[in-house]
């Protein structure tokens, strides 16, 4: 039987102003809410269900001014160039050409963080990537692993990607956690959190307070990560577009 739901996941609407909408559902989430996904240029509106999404088309309508400001303010692309500079650490990271085809790898001097690689156009930038992924891999690896260990949890099957809006996703039934590689980008405090975050899921699957508990246990005080990768989602997103 078709749902009579005049909305359906995934559907994309055009709202006054030029902006482009996008209707998502979100079982485990509380309300109705908008996001901006400055990778893809779109606002997103987020139901609890399927049945919802006439209410956050709605709500999405009514803030139609703000959508378009905030999509208007997001970040220009950042092209993966020699010279350009990109986000590292949580500090910056200064782009080099060495010539030749060698593979790109971090330098860490007096003066900061630099990503020295051989290839021009495409290749350069596909070995920066290559690179950043490597060093989010390793990382994101360790920190997952103290979090397991500290909440007694066995090993689990860890993946890199590129996600357009999340940061990591666990899947407690399969034992796998998937991380977004531009955390590398982050402060090492905000990736290990994140680390924390999908880790606490094999724990609790929804976001109660008894989850949160447990992040508190891991990381502390949640909150000013999370702000973290509010605020500065579109920086890291606009990296190598």
């Amino acid at each position: 039987m078709k749902s009579s739901a005049p909305y359906r996941t995934g559907q994309r609407l055009p709202l006054e102003g030029g902006a482009q909408l996008r209707l998502s559902v979100n079982p485990r989430a509380r309300r109705i809410s908008i996001r901006i996904d400055a990778r893809a240029g779109e606002a997103v509106a987020v139901a609890p269900s399927e049945r919802r999404l006439s209410d956050a088309v709605t709500f999405a309508r009514s803030k139609a001014d703000w959508i378009a400001e905030r999509l208007s303010a997001r970040p220009s692309g950042t092209a993966l160039v020699p010279g350009a500079v990109i986000p590292f650490r949580g500090g910056t990271a200064v782009l080099e050409a060495t010539g030749g085809a060698g593979s790109a790898r971090l330098v860490v001097g007096a003066d900061g963080f630099r990503i020295v690689s051989g290839g021009e156009g495409e290749a350069f930038a596909r070995r920066v990537v290559n690179l950043l992924k490597r060093l989010a891999r390793e990382t994101l690896t360790e920190r997952t692993q103290v979090h397991l260990t500290t909440l007694g949890q066995a090993p689990v099957t860890l993946g890199i990607n590129d996600p357009t809006s999340r940061w990591g996703s666990c899947s407690p039934m399969s034992r796998s956690i998937r991380y977004s590689w531009r955390v590398v980008m982050a402060p090492p405090a905000v990736l290990d959190y994140l680390a924390a975050h999908e880790v606490a899921h094999l724990v609790h699957a929804d976001h109660s307070p008894a989850y949160w508990s447990v992040v508190h246990r891991l990381v502390g005080d949640h909150r000013p990560f999370r702000a973290w990768l509010r605020q500065h989602s579109g920086d890291l997103h606009a990296v190598g577009r």
